[in-house]
């Protein structure tokens, strides 16, 4: 399946890497591959991961899918784009009969490495629209701000939905490591000026003190 995912990838979109998308330069319907990498942003086990892992949402009755882009149509945002897709894909008809399961879109984008999650409305009342811009923007934003983790960026943001699909409380946001704070021993620049406040202070008091000493024992003498 994986093999035919990306040979129709080849035939479908020759050009997704060198020319600008819109929606409409995708199939007219969903291909048969989960996946289409346009941006070629996966490794083929990776890949192969992240079909399995879409596979699994079928049980949950979601048509889940990765889209991965390159280049959008000037003006476009990964979120419209990805909104015109799924306007594109989604079949009323289909899924009045229960002839076919409502469409979840995971979109990444090559370039930029955005990330939006947009679902067909009939999951709204499973997957809010709250969750769905929290998993794109912190579960799987993170991973790529981090190095390019388009894999654990999927799967992560995967396993947060498929917890709430099966109604599972949702896992939140990952957490974001704060950097350490480094200990210096050059003082900074208002240690140093209080340092030299305080000495100025301690050379005034002695001078106040030891001058008028000396002074009355010369002259008492």
């Amino acid at each position: 399946m994986l093999l035919a995912a990306v040979v129709g990838m080849a035939l479908l979109l020759p050009a997704a890497a060198a020319r600008a998308l819109s929606p409409a330069d995708l199939p007219a319907t969903p291909p048969a591959g989960r996946i289409l990498d346009g941006a070629a942003v996966l490794s083929r086990a990776s890949a192969g991961e992240i079909e399995r892992q879409l596979e699994h949402l079928v049980s949950d009755h979601v048509d889940a899918r990765l889209v991965t882009v390159n280049r959008l149509d000037y003006g476009l945002t990964l979120e419209a784009f990805g909104a015109g897709l799924l306007e594109r894909w989604r079949s009323p008809e289909a899924l009045s009969t229960g002839a076919a399961d409502p469409l979840l879109l995971l979109l990444i984008d090559g370039q930029t490495r955005g990330t939006a999650i947009v679902a067909d409305p009939a999951l709204s009342g499973q997957l809010s629209p709250e969750l769905l811009r929290s998993t794109a923007r912190t579960t799987m934003a993170l991973p790529l701000r981090e190095g390019d983790r388009y894999r654990q960026a999927t799967l992560d943001a995967l396993t947060r939905l498929d917890t709430v699909l099966e109604g599972g409380e949702d896992p939140g946001e990952p957490e974001v490591a704060e950097a350490p704070v480094v200990v210096s021993n050059i003082p900074s620049q208002e240690e140093t000026a209080a340092s030299n406040a305080f000495t100025w202070v301690v050379v005034l008091l002695v001078v106040g003190t030891v001058v008028p000493m000396a002074t009355w024992w010369i002259f008492s003498r």
